[in-house]
C-alpha cells in the first residue's frame, strides 16, 4: 500500500482540509476492487473510522484539526472474501511479510506545539549527576579485536562508571592517527537487550565508540545474554522506579553517556573540536542526553528519539509505546535537554511512528534554541518499515528543503 497527502509538505493550518489517498499495489500497478478499512486518529480530538471497496484511485479520507497537533490514519487491506491482504512489510525480524498497511499522517501547525513544565530544579539534578559521575576516577581496560580492516584499530573497552555497570562498547581508531587529528563520534543502541557483536565496518577516519546500552560484558557466551534478556525484561517501564530520578533504569543510564563522551573526550587522537552524539530510537533518546550534557558535543544526528514529551498523554496527545508518564522521568525527557545543545541537530521522525510519535520528535526540534538545526519528516514510515517510494521534506529555520519521493 502507498499513500500521501493533497500537500507534499504535510503541514497544515487549523481548520483546513487535510486529504489522505491510498493505493493497493500490485507490483507498479494499482488494483481495484479490495476493501480498505481506515481509522483517523488526534492529537486532543475523538478518533473516526470507515471502510470503502476501492477502485484504482484507492481510498480518499479528507478531515481535519482545529488547533496545533498531528493526525494519524491507519489503513488495512482485504480481499472480496475478507481475508487480508498480504505482502512486504519489514519489520525487525527474519520474516518480512505480513498484513499490508498504511500508517502515516499530516501535522497542523507543529511550530506551535509545546512541553509540559520542566522541573524547577532540572539543571541542579544533572550537576549532582556529574558529581557522582567525577566520584568515580576513569580507568579504560582495551582489548584488541581482530579488525574487518588493517588500518583501524578495533578494541573491545571497559570503562568505569558511576551506577551498578560500567560504559562497555567497541572503540575503532585509525592506525596511523596523529594526536588531535581525529573526529569522535559516539553511536547509542536502541532498545533491547541482545549480544553487541563488534562491527563489520570501521570507520577509517573518525573515532568511533559503538557504546553498549546496559554495559553488558562484551564476547561472553549465548547463556550469559540470554539470561541478562530476562533480568532486564520491561525495563524502564517500571512506574515505581519511575516514580524517583534516581531509581528510574534512566539514571545508570545516563551516567553512562556522559562517561562515554568523557571518555572519548579523553584519547590523545581527537581533534577537540569535532565530537557527534549519534543514535536511534532509545539510541536517539541517550544521543539527547549527551548533546544536552556535554557541551562539548558538537553534532547530533537522531533518528526518532524515544521518549520525547513524555507529558504529552496529560495534553491529549497520541501516546505511542513509552513508559507511563511521572514527573520523575521529566528529568530524562528530551524536549527539556535539547533547550540546552549547542550542537548542530538533525532528526528524522515519521508520520506513522508511533514507537515515537512525531509530535515529540518535532517538539525536541522546536526547543533547539539555535539555527543549526533540522528535521527530515517523512510520510508511510513507521518505526520499523519503509513505505517505498516515501514523500519526505526537511525543515529548517531557514525553510522547507529536499522535497519529494525518496527509495530509501
Amino acid at each position: 500500500m502507498r499513500g500521501r497527502t493533497d500537500k507534499d509538505v504535510a503541514i497544515y493550518a487549523p481548520g483546513e482540509a487535510v486529504t489522505f489517498q491510498v493505493q493497493v499495489f500490485d507490483g507498479n500497478q494499482s488494483v481495484s476492487g479490495k476493501k480498505l478499512r481506515w481509522t483517523l486518529s488526534f492529537d486532543g480530538k475523538p478518533s473516526e473510522t470507515g471502510e470503502e471497496v476501492v477502485g484504482k484511485a484507492g481510498l480518499r479520507v479528507t478531515t481535519r484539526l482545529d488547533h496545533p497537533g498531528f493526525m494519524r490514519l491507519q489503513v488495512k487491506a482485504y480481499d472480496r472474501d475478507g481475508k487480508a491482504l498480504k505482502g512486504f512489510v519489514g519489520g525487525w525480524g527474519a520474516d518480512k511479510t505480513g498484513d499490508i498497511f498504511f500508517d502515516g499522517g499530516a501535522s497542523v501547525q507543529p511550530d506551535k506545539l509545546t512541553p509540559g513544565e520542566e522541573p524547577d530544579d532540572f539543571d541542579a539534578f544533572w550537576q549532582e549527576m556529574k558529581a557522582k559521575g567525577a566520584d568515580v576516577p576513569m580507568k579504560a581496560d582495551l582489548r584488541e579485536l581482530p579488525s574487518p580492516n588493517p588500518e583501524v584499530k578495533l578494541y573491545a573497552v571497559r570503562v568505569s562508571c558511576a551506577g551498578t555497570n560500567p560504559v562497555t562498547g567497541y572503540l575503532s581508531i585509525p592506525v596511523n592517527a596523529t594526536p588531535g587529528s581525529l573526529p569522535a563520534v559516539c553511536n547509542y543502541q536502541g532498545y533491547g537487550v541482545r549480544k553487541h557483536d563488534p562491527p563489520t565496518w570501521v570507520n577509517p577516519n573518525a573515532i568511533v565508540f559503538n557504546v553498549n546500552a546496559h554495559g553488558m560484558d562484551l564476547g561472553r557466551e549465548d547463556a550469559y545474554y540470554e539470561k541478562r534478556k530476562k533480568e532486564l525484561s520491561g525495563y524502564a517501564f517500571d512506574s515505581e522506579e519511575n516514580s524517583d530520578p534516581k531509581r528510574a533504569y534512566f539514571h545508570d543510564m545516563a551516567l553512562r553517556v556522559m562517561r562515554s563522551l568523557e571518555y572519548v573526550k579523553s584519547l590523545p587522537e581527537w581533534n577537540g573540536r569535532d565530537l557527534n552524539s549519534n543514535g536511534g530510537s532509545q539510541g536517539g533518546l541517550q544521543a539527547f542526553w549527551g548533546t544536552g550534557l556535554d557541551p562539548d558535543v558538537s553534532a547530533c544526528n537522531s533518528w526518532s528519539p524515544w521518549c520525547c514529551d513524555l507529558a504529552g498523554i496529560q495534553q491529549g496527545r497520541m501516546k505511542g509505546w513509552r513508559p507511563d508518564y511521572t514527573d520523575a522521568l521529566s528529568y530524562y525527557d528530551p524536549v527539556f535537554h535539547a533547550r540546552r545543545t549547542h550542537a548542530t541537530v538533525h532528526l528524522i521522525g515519521n508520520f506513522g511512528d508511533y514507537t515515537c510519535p512525531p509530535s515529540g520528535v518535532w517538539m525536541v526540534y522546536n526547543q533547539i534554541p539555535h539555527d543549526n538545526k533540522s528535521i527530515e519528516m517523512r510520510q508511510g514510515c513507521t518505526h520499523s518499515y519503509t513505505m517505498k517510494p516515501y514523500m519526505s521534506f526537511t525543515m529548517t529555520p531557514q525553510g522547507v528543503r529536499d522535497v519529494g519521493l525518496k527509495e530509501k
